[in-house]
């Protein structure tokens, strides 16, 4: 939903990819679709409900030849129960990716949205997991949501990019081992070299498996 986003991780998916020509390459049917109402805003009680765009353009893609769905959103997987119901093959939750790329990493930081975190569902899977998070507190979300509007406007400048790094950096003294980029924004200016403790990017590792199950490397899960 977001157009760096999704670049980026069409981008990552290319990187992925064993290829020696055009053929080896994934066929990717890709619904860019900006105007899916804001997730944020609907999550937090005060904007309209996504739930049927996202299950209108899963259909469209179902319905264009696509053998399995992913969605390089996060926030948007609260809503993966309606976009499920409305097709028949698989959408590969960012969410389960993510988190089962963490499982030896200790407890994890979760830098991810307001409406994501107020949904719990990197909690929950984490919980499931029997992994350990550590969240942002008020005043961290605010920042977080501050930083993700700005590179959603089309700002990766080195303060971006640092006041994202001591957004994570404030899990790290909380006890986090590892962060999750919750968020496909965080990635295009949070780099693992800012850091002293690993980055899970949810882009990163989504692209990795989407190229693998293409590939049939990997099995749909």
């Amino acid at each position: 939903m977001g157009p760096d986003a999704t670049v980026d991780f069409m981008a990552k998916v290319i990187a992925a990819t064993s290829a020696e020509n055009d053929q080896d390459h994934a066929r990717m049917l890709v619904d860019h679709n900006p105007k899916v109402p804001n997730r944020q805003a609907a999550l937090l009680g005060d904007g309209e409900d996504p739930g049927p765009a996202l299950a209108a353009m899963a259909r469209g893609l179902q319905d264009a030849g696509a053998g399995f769905l992913v969605m390089p959103c996060n926030t948007a997987h609260a809503f993966a129960d309606e976009i499920q119901a409305a097709v028949s093959i698989p959408l590969v939750s960012i969410i389960d990716v993510t988190v089962d790329a963490c499982r030896d990493k200790g407890a994890v930081g979760v830098l991810a949205t307001d409406g994501c975190l107020q949904t719990a569902i990197y909690q929950d899977a984490l919980a499931q997991a029997d992994i350990d998070c550590v969240l942002p507190n008020t005043g961290e979300i605010q920042e977080l949501m501050r930083l993700i509007s700005a590179i959603k406007a089309g700002e990766r400048s080195e303060a971006v990019a640092l006041r994202m790094r001591d957004v994570a950096n404030a899990q790290v003294a909380k006890g986090a081992r590892a962060i999750i980029a919750g968020c496909t924004e965080i990635p295009l200016v949070l780099t693992e070299d800012l850091l002293d403790v690993p980055l899970v990017s949810s882009t990163d590792v989504l692209a990795e498996i989407t190229a693998a199950i293409a590939s049939g490397a990997h099995p749909i899960q």
